[in-house]
């Protein structure tokens, strides 16, 4: 029962770094790439949770997609980070850099290290996973946090030939492309694993892995048994792949019943390593050790909660895993108990009725706290930046 903390992309990545609903400071969409709009970024009131590690010590490194930001004040290195090597945008070109064309998102731009133009060999995810796993032997000696946060099976759709050949017993083109992809990711995952068993350090790391929301189903990504889709808070957009792993501490095999998130995976490394959670901004979740342990046996969340448009999609997770959703273009508000409608199939809102009230009254309540969405989304972003640049040739803007 993992889940992210929105249906798509920057929003949770927001949640995951800094501990908190991306509502409570209004980042409720997919920023725009532009290196030169101090306000188009994760606000730089908000401490993320990489700069609570650096402070007790630890190395901290990002590999990978940031999409939190281009500027110079959202960049990893001013943001908690010692290390990165990646791409700010929201993706990129699997295969090639290609400066000659329009930056738009910067899926052809250079990527970075340090601050310095970088560029790749061959396949990106697999660039990604040895930069990784280089990271994690040059660090053997301290304590280090590393964020690896790979682009794939995110569009464009693209794999080596080799790995698509694999999966030729896939007819689906896109869905054989997909697995290519995320094949090629899960090899890769396997060079950061055999980095840390090769150095000693197996054993004793916390390992999270975990999807920034489902599959937007154009790619061919699958949901099922899911309803729904990326943007979606049907189980289909934030119901996600949650795999923890510290075989010094936890079960081999065992699962967790009740529902976790995002926002947990960083409270738990910041109280594991003695950081504090309370300094700056105030984290939420809750630190998972004792409950994937055993030491406690009740679930650590009363409810988990999302919201999109302001406001006007929303829902609430229970802890029994009852759901109370208004998604976007559904028919109105809709009750859900997961346990025995995993598909979300049934509306059980007028069979339950005060149950809903209750979920209802709880939304609110948390809902207080948040505040609107304080940027535009990408593509509104692009419309209003080239209606200014047309209107700033003298003559135009008399035309608008």
């Amino acid at each position: 029962s993992g889940y992210s903390n929105h249906g798509f992309c920057a929003p949770s990545r927001a949640a995951l770094l800094s501990g908190q609903y991306p509502y409570r400071f209004g980042f409720e969409t997919n920023p725009a790439y532009d290196t030169n709009n101090p306000y188009m970024g994760i606000s730089t009131e908000i401490t993320l949770f990489p700069k609570r590690l650096q402070e007790v010590g630890y190395k901290t490194g990002a590999i990978g997609k940031w999409h939190l930001g281009a500027a110079e004040m959202f960049n990893p290195l001013n943001r908690g980070f010692d290390y990165f090597y990646g791409f700010l945008g929201g993706g990129h070109d699997y295969f090639k850099i290609d400066v000659t064309k329009k930056v738009d998102e910067a899926y052809l731009q250079p990527l970075q290290r340090n601050n310095k133009p970088a560029t790749f060999d061959g396949y990106i995810t697999t660039a990604l996973s040895r930069d990784a796993a280089q990271f994690v032997s040059d660090n053997k000696a301290n304590p280090f946090f590393l964020y690896v946060a790979y682009n794939a099976p995110h569009q464009p759709l693209q794999a080596p030939e080799e790995d698509i050949d694999r999966y030729s017993q896939i007819s689906d083109p896109k869905r054989r492309v997909y697995a290519a992809m995320v094949d090629v990711m899960d090899r890769g995952i396997g060079e950061v694993i055999a980095a840390l068993k090769s150095n000693g350090l197996y054993e004793n790391t916390f390992i999270f892995f975990m999807s920034d929301n489902g599959g937007p189903l154009d790619n061919g990504s699958l949901n099922t048994p899911f309803r729904g889709r990326k943007g979606d808070f049907y189980d289909g957009g934030v119901h996600v792949p949650f795999i923890v792993s510290w075989p010094e501490k936890i079960k081999k095999g065992s699962v967790y019943k009740y529902p976790v998130n995002s926002l947990d995976i960083s409270r738990t490394i910041v109280e594991m390593a003695e950081a504090d959670p309370t300094k700056g901004s105030k984290m939420e979740g809750v630190n998972l050790t004792p409950y994937l342990t055993g030491e406690k046996k009740e679930a650590p969340h009363q409810a988990i909660f999302w919201r999109g448009g302001n406001g006007n999609q929303w829902a609430i997770l229970a802890s029994d895993l009852t759901k109370l959703i208004q998604n976007r273009n559904s028919d109105g508000l809709q009750l859900f108990s997961l346990p025995n409608d995993i598909s979300e199939s049934k509306n059980i809102i007028k069979e339950q009725a005060q149950r809903s009230e209750n979920l209802r009254s709880d939304w609110d309540e948390w809902n207080k706290q948040n505040v609107p969405c304080n940027m535009p989304g990408y593509k509104e972003y692009h419309e209003m930046r080239n209606k200014f640049f047309k209107s700033a040739i003298p003559g135009n803007a008399d035309k608008e």
